[in-house]
């Protein structure tokens, strides 16, 4: 797990929302810092893998990081008889903004596929929108066309997952090819035939330890969600929908999944104005075992001196 300056057992909380269980993260603000933060994680993650970046958030205010249904170890939709569709996702993330904030001002930012739920939540609910300060997108996006995968591969990879999303072939995933040794396997040949960032260490130790927990979030993360939402994200299109809202974006230099262009644009056509950081960071995210030093550098000075301000 990643090794950070706080105990993080000592901020998670049990979560329990339309009838599903899972875990929030809660840090209180620091003294005389007044901004409270929602912050809404990505694809391929956890708590537990946000928690350095929950960190930094935590410098300029409250954080709270909720688990989203099928991602985290949270229990997802189809327990409930629901899929994972985007229009769930964004009523769930309404529904817990309701509960949790109320009448309350707050700062919402999320990171990738986080901001893809975040544009559908505030165009489905507007009056949210009335209570957000700021709104910041970590690597976001909000059309399909923003990926810049060669058009193979992004067929290749929209109907693998979409194979997968179906309850038996997820089945096999799950108890067969998620297993420790397959992942382990998996990484090993995946380095041999290209770099992976993600898996760069010091050491081996190191390199273990990152492998490791690459192995905990396949198993912890639903994978008929994990594939379904993939597919959503193949099919996007946001536009057509005004948010009366400006957006802060985070830009990673050399990201390896958006164009950077293309983000701007469709960005620009939803939100009422669009103001870009450039995050100079070698990869689209931080280090799966990123510690909030590691993370620091996804938050540019620019979005730092609007986060210090008060809100």
């Amino acid at each position: 797990m990643p090794k950070n300056t706080k105990n993080m057992a000592e901020y998670v909380l049990p979560l329990y929302i339309n009838g599903l269980a899972g875990r929030m993260l809660r840090l209180p603000p620091p003294k005389n810092k007044k901004r409270e933060i929602l912050f809404v994680y990505g694809h391929h993650t956890s708590l537990e893998r946000v928690f350095g970046a929950a960190e930094v958030l935590n410098r300029y205010g409250g954080v709270t990081v909720p688990d989203l249904p099928g991602f985290g170890g949270m229990e997802p939709f189809y327990k409930i008889g629901e899929k994972p569709t985007l229009d769930n996702m964004a009523d769930y993330l309404a529904a817990f903004v309701k509960l949790r904030y109320r009448n309350k001002r707050f700062t919402l930012a999320g990171y990738s596929l986080g901001f893809m739920i975040i544009t559908k939540m505030l165009q489905k609910y507007p009056e949210i929108a009335q209570k957000v300060d700021l709104l910041v997108s970590a690597a976001g996006f909000t059309h399909k066309d923003d990926f810049k995968f060669k058009r193979r591969n992004f067929l290749t990879l929209r109907y693998t997952a979409s194979l997968f999303s179906r309850r038996l072939p997820a089945a096999f995933a799950k108890y067969v090819a998620f297993r420790g040794p397959f992942i382990r396997l998996g990484y090993r040949v995946g380095e041999a035939i290209s770099f992976n960032a993600k898996l760069v260490a010091r050491n081996e130790a190191a390199r273990k330890e990152r492998i490791d927990f690459e192995i905990y979030l396949w198993q912890c993360n639903d994978i008929r969600t994990y594939c379904g939402i993939t597919v959503t994200m193949f099919k996007l299109n946001l536009l057509g929908k005004h948010v009366n809202l400006p957006v802060y974006h985070v830009a990673i230099d050399d990201d390896h999944y958006f164009n950077n262009v293309r983000v701007e644009q469709h960005m620009r056509a939803i939100y009422a104005d669009f103001k870009s950081f450039k995050a100079d960071v070698p990869t689209h995210s931080p280090s799966v075992v990123a510690t909030a030093e590691d993370a620091a550098p996804f938050i540019p000075p620019g979005l730092a001196r609007l986060l210090s301000k008060k809100p």
